[in-house]
């Protein structure tokens, strides 16, 4: 059982989880940095107590909208106008009420009353205990947006997506498909996405070695050196990974590197290139031939290519602190192949990072794709005649994307090209042909992710 006592010595996991719904929510924290740092700080913790203070963290911020609008039902205050810790202090238990059947309620209810009174909000635990009685009591009751009658407010309500990004994607992709894809962000998948790195050992051994560590393998049917991975509890004791020998990535951003296509020799340049996935992929095709210039805008950054550089000994990727922004005049005509794969709106990768979609607003997204521009700009000065440049992003936003392609064709000698040979027929929807592919949650069965490729003339 979880241990929620906060006795001597004593670790009290909801008090864990509490800390960091308010520097992810409060202080607008990143969700998957903060529950790494955690877990990291308390990894001796038994597996199943991490589990529940990631399922409660993660559940909690991803159906934000939702459990205010519950919360909203049964409180006179507001949740905007509640104390920050009481606002978060209740998020997290309305959760566990809805969507965790395994824990009592009555210790959810208990254990908030608890915790509100240690962190000196004593004079709140009528109010705490009267809001959480009063969910228990109604929690099957409750009337939720009907989607005939609105479907903008139920995708909103129900599924946690606030209103313009709904609104976006309905505009977009139209009524069906944008439900598909909000709907698709909202289910988790607890498999964990691994590139194998086939340069240093067959996949059949890397495969052994990973259910070695008595983990579910299941292989991708898109690209042979996908696997996913189930029953994960750390990633830093997994032999395969201390070896170099995975590198989590979705498969998605896998297929930059495999779209570029590297040859033997190859210089190739990624302008924003943290933590470095996308980079160590075109050394590894390249089969430690050629060079892979590895660049991203602060030290921190650079600092975690390094760590996956030295984990996988990948001697022919250098890592270099440089703001894409800026041109690299020694840099112009150097490159076969540049990967553009830019800072956006992430609209597409939501369901691994929900904070996102609390985060990105219109006018945020507006700035990105004139930064998008600014940097592009660069980029394809860098790629010799007859070289490759890649531009992708990990958003949905046609206007980041499709619109960023066609800018690109008509400000630079730069072409699209066939990408339809290297993915499997049907994978998308067809624009393999035309340079491009615009991959969806809940219908590719990867993140929200596009690539396309130029040609310089």
């Amino acid at each position: 059982m979880i241990n929620t006592n906060a006795g001597a010595g004593a670790v009290n996991s909801r008090e864990i989880i509490l800390d960091m719904l308010l520097d992810i929510c409060e202080k607008g924290e990143y969700s998957h940095i903060v529950l790494r740092q955690t877990l990291r700080k308390y990894q001796y913790l038994d597996k199943r107590d991490r589990a529940f203070i990631t399922r409660i963290t993660e559940g909690t911020i991803e159906n934000r909208i939702l459990i205010d609008y519950v919360i909203d039902k049964f409180s006179k205050v507001k949740v905007k106008k509640m104390k920050p810790l009481i606002r978060n202090l209740l998020r997290m238990s309305v959760y566990q009420i809805m969507f965790m059947d395994s824990v009592p309620v009555s210790a959810t209810c208990n254990e908030a009353v608890k915790l509100a009174i240690k962190r000196s909000f004593g004079q709140l635990r009528g109010f705490v205990n009267g809001v959480l009685r009063a969910v228990i009591r109604e929690k099957d009751n409750i009337k939720l947006p009907n989607a005939s009658e609105n479907i903008v407010d139920y995708l909103n309500v129900v599924y946690s997506m606030p209103i313009w990004i709904v609104e976006q994607l309905i505009v977009q992709y139209g009524m069906e498909e944008a439900s598909r894809i909000i709907k698709s962000v909202s289910n988790h998948d607890d498999s964990i996405c691994v590139r194998a790195n086939t340069s240093k050992a067959s996949l059949s051994n890397i495969i052994k070695l990973l259910e070695e560590d008595a983990l579910e393998v299941i292989k991708s049917d898109i690209y042979e050196n996908c696997l996913y991975l189930k029953n994960v509890d750390y990633l830093e004791n997994i032999q395969a990974f201390n070896e170099g020998l995975i590198s989590v990535q979705d498969l998605s951003s896998m297929l930059v590197a495999v779209i570029a296509n590297p040859k033997k020799d190859d210089v190739c340049l990624d302008l924003c290139a943290a933590p470095g996935g996308k980079a160590l992929h075109l050394w590894e095709l390249m089969n430690g031939s050629g060079k892979v210039i590895a660049r991203d805008i602060s030290e921190h950054k650079v600092g975690l290519i390094e760590e996956n550089i030295d984990r996988t000994e990948a001697l022919g990727v250098v890592a270099e602190v440089y703001d894409a922004t800026i041109l690299d005049k020694e840099m112009i005509e150097k490159a076969d192949i540049v990967i553009a794969d830019l800072p956006c709106s992430g609209l597409g990768i939501i369901g691994k990072k929900s904070d996102i979609k609390y985060n990105i607003t219109l006018e945020s997204q507006k700035e990105l794709v004139k930064l998008q521009r600014d940097i592009l700009a660069n980029a394809w000065q860098y790629v010799k005649k007859g070289g490759t440049l890649i531009y992708s992003t990990c958003t949905l936003n046609k206007e980041e994307n499709i619109e960023n392609a066609k800018f690109i064709e008509d400000n630079f000698p730069m072409k699209r090209v066939d990408i339809s040979s290297y993915v499997p027929e049907g994978f998308c929807d067809g624009t393999g042909k035309d340079g491009y592919i615009q991959m969806l949650p809940g219908i590719n069965g990867t993140d929200g992710f596009f690539i396309s490729r130029f040609e310089r003339y």
